[in-house]
């Protein structure tokens, strides 16, 4: 439910916008652009198309880019307990069995995803399980699969389709609008169109990853709090704590980092995590 009304939300908040920007071109410069409704779809098509192929291939991707050896059959104690573990919170969360896996990593991470929450993949470095006790690497496992119960691969993919959709609207907009005004170009479109048009698309796309990166940010703090129901709340705190005290883990390639365990980069707007220390404040506080 939480995820719908977010996704209405902003759907809402951009077409507010959206008409007060058409009015303004409209009224104050007296241009009429024409083919919205064409652009926003072909906008729609485009701008979901990629997060949703993403989104439908994430298992797959995560597999091949992160070497990740999927444990069909257990062949070692900690195997099993890996296993056994993500078993027994997949159904406390109320989901489907996870995929469990192993990458090789020489810092301590982990990360969920797949396209539903009966679908998924869990996997764990190397690196985590020789520093991090049972408990806390227990925590890590409960924070993941809490990702997944809360479906967050879905709600990130319907974020990043909406904003995608609206950078390359408002950029096809600018395009013209630079096109017709500054080129004086009242039929078509021209060179002022495309070169405008890449422009924009990488300006908005920059300033639209805030708003992406915010909502990550948010979800890392109830994947937080599900990881403390599921595993327990001083288990969740000192898995974070031990994160604090390695080294700087690796960066997860791009389609995997939003769902990693590490803290986020000091460039707070465009980071995917929050600071630890922020994340454990929270844990704290909850208590």
């Amino acid at each position: 439910m939480l995820r719908i009304a977010l996704f209405l939300a902003t759907n809402f908040a951009i077409m507010i916008i959206l008409t007060l920007v058409m009015s303004i071109i409209s009224n104050v410069f007296g241009i009429q652009l024409g083919g919205y409704s064409r652009m926003l779809v072909i906008s729609a098509v485009i701008g979901f198309a990629g997060a949703l192929i993403s989104l439908f291939m994430s298992k797959m991707m995560a597999k091949r880019s992160m070497g990740v050896h999927i444990i069909e059959q257990p062949s070692n104690a900690t195997e099993q307990w890996l296993v056994s573990v993500v078993a027994r919170q997949a159904k406390q969360a109320g989901i489907g069995m996870p995929e469990v896996g192993i990458f090789h990593a020489h810092d301590p991470n982990a990360f969920a995803t797949g396209w539903n929450k009966n679908d998924a993949l869990v996997a764990v470095s190397t690196g985590l399980l020789e520093n991090m006790t049972q408990d806390e690497v227990e925590a890590v496992l409960a924070h993941e699969v809490s990702h997944v119960a809360n479906g967050d691969m879905v709600t990130m993919t319907l974020i990043q389709g909406v904003v995608n959709t609206f950078v390359y609207f408002f950029a096809m907009i600018i395009g013209r609008f630079v096109d017709r005004v500054i080129f004086k170009n009242e039929e078509g479109v021209g060179i002022g169109y495309y070169i405008t048009q890449m422009i924009a698309q990488i300006v908005l796309s920059f300033l639209a990853s805030i708003i992406v990166m915010w909502f990550s940010r948010w979800r890392e703090f109830r994947a937080d709090a599900g990881g403390a129901r599921l595993a327990g709340r001083e288990k969740m705190i000192a898995a974070l704590e031990r994160l604090k005290q390695a080294h700087e883990p690796e960066e997860l390639p791009a389609e995997m980092a939003a769902f990693g365990i590490h803290g986020g980069e000091w460039k707070k707007l465009f980071a995917s995590h929050p600071p630890l220390d922020e994340r454990i404040e929270a844990l704290r506080r909850a208590a």
